[in-house]
């Protein structure tokens, strides 16, 4: 169960609820869950019952208690409990059934992985000045509230710089508005479009125009170029690539991450003529083995990247998303080094590499489709 299934397994526990006549309040729009804090209960939280518990006339507790009955029973959740002043948390049932299921989400929706509908009922205005990093910053914001649903309308306070386009910049109208729209005012970038695109090109452009909080000043030195480790948008780029090559790879040696059911060795019905449709069916990446434990935080990541999308939606602050493929990128490359997704020398595949192959894949998913919402490219090869 990933994260946005469990939001929607408790929204539809309190719909059930206010069905049934055992809740009296509005049903809200979404329910937002939470990775559990260092020292807390469970694997999320949910403080949908301090939310309900006015409209409904009840202690916190009381609401708490009616909606605990209801989630408890759903698949995929093993747990659950009743913490501080009516907090919901939430134990999923074992790891390598959640991990399985992050891993097919993030197969089935490719570079779309994280985006919905949370957002579906919400129409913005933004207007922003006849500035380059107020201008990306509209975009990128607008990227991620349509990928969660919201219908969004972009203005300028003047004609748009020609060299936005560059930028991958594009405004519905400039001039003043009609009626007073919100806002996007991030400290200016201090250069034009074509200072930055002359000096930096478009993807590291956008990506120190977007990197630092709106109310901080953005880096654009020369750093945003270097091909090392010290520049995370190399960093982030080359994951990608990596994981990409492993593929590749993978493919070379006649195996990929579906080429056979778990535990089963490449020598088995799945390397002997059975159908890649029979194989797909077959197979069943799970979590990690005990060996393997360096996966954890890489799938913990590739877990949360919804409700990071979602929060970096909400907030208007693509530099949320921009840290997320950072840490993700991170991860990577511990997995990496730690637990090879390719066998080495004379060491055949196996079930072992196959599981590591689709939760790298899964990687470079997030990656490429993170570094697109922020208008940034994701190459194949660096």
């Amino acid at each position: 169960m990933t994260p946005a299934d469990l939001s929607r397994t408790v929204l539809h526990a309190v719909r059930r609820a206010v069905d049934e006549d055992a809740l009296r309040a509005p049903v809200p729009a979404r329910v937002r869950v939470e990775r559990t804090r260092p020292g807390g209960s469970g694997d999320y939280a949910c403080a949908v019952a301090l939310q309900l518990a006015g409209p409904a006339a009840l202690p916190a507790l009381e609401v708490a208690r009616i909606l605990r009955e209801r989630v408890a029973a759903e698949p995929g959740v093993g747990r659950v409990e009743i913490t501080g002043p009516g907090f919901l948390s939430f134990t999923l049932d074992a790891p390598a059934e959640s991990d399985r299921a992050v891993l097919a989400a993030v197969r089935e929706q490719g570079l779309a992985y994280g985006h919905g509908d949370a957002l579906r009922d919400e129409i913005h205005q933004f207007h922003h000045a006849r500035e380059v990093r107020a201008a990306v910053t509209a975009q990128a914001v607008r990227r991620l509230l349509v990928a969660q649903g919201a219908r969004v309308r972009t203005t300028c306070e003047q004609a748009p710089d020609p060299d936005w386009v560059r930028l991958g910049v594009t405004v519905d109208a400039y001039g003043t508005p009609p009626t007073p729209l919100t806002g996007i005012r991030p400290v200016p970038a201090g250069a034009t479009a074509g200072e930055l695109l002359e000096r930096l090109g478009p993807d590291a452009a956008r990506w120190g125009l977007l990197r630092a909080a709106g109310h901080d000043r953005a880096a654009l030195g020369p750093e945003l170029l270097v091909q090392g480790e010290a520049n995370p948008l190399f960093r982030v780029r080359y994951a990608h690539a990596r994981a990409r090559a492993l593929t590749r790879g993978a493919a070379a040696l006649g195996f990929t991450a579906e080429a056979a059911p778990y535990g089963e060795s490449p020598s088995g019905p799945a390397a002997h003529g059975a159908s890649p449709a029979a194989q797909a069916a077959n197979a069943a990446p799970t979590a990690t083995t005990a060996h393997d434990a360096a996966a954890r935080p890489l799938l913990d990541l590739i877990a949360d990247h919804p409700g990071v999308l979602l929060a970096g939606a909400r907030h208007r602050a693509p530099d949320r998303v921009a840290r997320q493929l950072e840490a993700v990128a991170h991860a990577f490359f511990d997995f990496h080094d730690s637990c090879p997704p390719l066998p080495a020398g004379d060491e055949k595949p196996s079930a072992a590499h196959r599981t590591r192959l689709a939760i790298a894949e899964a990687a470079g998913t997030v990656l490429a489709g993170g570094l697109s919402l922020l208008g940034i490219r994701a190459p194949e090869h660096l």
